[in-house]
């Protein structure tokens, strides 16, 4: 559908068979392990990055005589021959370095004539819509997804010249490396804040955190729950209760909770949806939720059950507290942001694991909210904590959001400049 200007030479049309030669990967036993070649993984074929003997995970290697038999060298192809999922039946990458290793499993292909393709171009033309419909259509099995030899022979291919391919190639790998800097940076942010909520809070048994803020030297406050906070009135309707349209009030959902917002809850997050029936909000009209309030989650299917929001931005409409919810309201002023923080790390929420539940599905009561112990500062010092906290919640958010772009990008160019 796109292409580079200057190019306009019909793609050829070929069959994998007719472009490249197979081979089986190792399928031997740990006895063939030695101190020999690096052993390529299926993990190593399904991650999104080129293969290189650096980026080899496992620790297994073959011995000298058997990695001679299972050789991958540059620009060879890594077919995954089976999985227990349709969408990674018939998954593939190319081993790009100079350094020889060896595969596990699956097939190995590489070009019958030298130059013949790109290798960088084959990997993303075989990650292309076209192509991954032609194997995941013709994978067998129910539990077990398999790929045969004679499938992935008769996929077809269209091909333009090396230097087009060259061209193409180049466009994916850079937005690949674009992905895996983003990455990397929101992976270092989000475990900075896992180190932050780790040591800007009191451990159980401590009243001081291990890192405060130069100026703050006043010890910090520990009181029951039950005493800082009074609780409000949730209601019980269900997602078929509520729309993303229109409606007299909004309202906070458990599952939202759990699984869309972080520790506060701003305007810039999804929409809260509406109440369909107009009469609710005349029954909750002494609950209505205000900034400041902690709305939990007292239900999951995991330990994440106690998982709350602070509220420090709601809509104009009126904001209801929602099914399987346990809404609070501080009975005096705390700093915005830290309650939200606070409440969600480790430093509160390892309370809440022994006091959980259930097996299936595990819940918190108010009654158990009420008897756990909460540590403050200063409001200064709170305000503080949460201001340098959701900067950083700030940071993970925009490069999550660069991503989600970037992974569009790629999805999109995917589907257009292949044929």
């Amino acid at each position: 559908e796109i292409r580079f200007a200057g190019f306009t030479d019909p793609w050829e049309q070929r069959k994998l068979g007719e472009l490249l030669l197979f081979q089986n990967g190792f399928n031997g036993s740990s006895e063939s392990f030695g101190s020999g070649i690096p052993l390529i993984s299926v993990m190593d074929v399904l991650d999104d990055e080129f293969i290189t003997h650096e980026t080899v995970r496992g620790k297994a290697r073959l011995n000298c005589e058997e990695a001679s038999r299972y050789c991958v060298e540059y620009g060879d192809v890594l077919f995954q021959r089976s999985s227990e999922n349709q969408e990674d039946a018939g998954t593939s990458n190319v081993y790009l370095d100079q350094h020889v290793s060896s595969a596990f499993g699956g097939f190995v292909i590489r070009g019958k004539k030298v130059g013949e393709y790109n290798p960088i171009f084959i990997k993303y033309l075989l990650g292309s819509p076209f192509i991954r419909e032609q194997i995941t259509h013709r994978a067998q099995g129910a539990q077990h997804i398999n790929v045969s030899q004679d499938t992935l022979a008769d996929v077809v291919l269209l091909m333009p010249s090396m230097r087009e391919q060259e061209a193409v190639g180049l466009v994916f790998l850079h937005l690949d490396n674009l992905i895996t800097l983003h990455q990397r940076k929101h992976d270092k942010l989000v475990q900075l804040k896992k180190s932050m909520l780790d040591k800007m809070f009191p451990k159980p048994g401590e009243t001081e955190p291990e890192i405060r803020f130069a100026g703050f030297t006043d010890p910090w406050e520990q009181r029951k729950l039950g005493d800082c906070f009074d609780f409000l009135q949730n209601n019980t309707l269900s997602r078929a209760d509520l729309n993303l349209e229109s409606g007299s009030a909004r309202n906070i959902h458990y599952g939202d909770i759990l699984i869309k917002f972080g520790d506060c809850f701003g305007l810039g997050s999804d929409k809260l949806p509406f109440v369909d029936d107009e009469s609710i909000l005349s029954k909750y009209v002494n609950s209505t939720l205000r900034v400041g309030d902690i709305i939990f989650a007292d239900t999951a299917e995991d330990e994440s059950a106690g998982k709350c929001v602070e509220l420090v931005e709601l809509p104009n409409e009126p904001v209801i507290s929602g099914l399987h919810t346990i809404p609070v309201r501080p009975k005096f002023p705390f700093g915005s942001g830290y309650l939200g923080h606070y409440l969600n790390a480790p430093a509160y929420h390892d309370q809440l694991l022994p006091l959980m539940q259930g097996v299936k599905v595990i819940s918190v009561s108010k009654t158990t909210l009420q008897d756990t112990q909460i540590c403050f500062p200063t409001v200064s010092e709170q305000s503080a904590i949460g201001a340098s906290l959701n900067a950083l919640d700030f940071l993970i958010t925009l490069h999550q959001r660069k991503l989600e772009l970037l992974r569009n990008t790629k999805k999109s160019l995917l589907d257009r400049m292949f044929v």
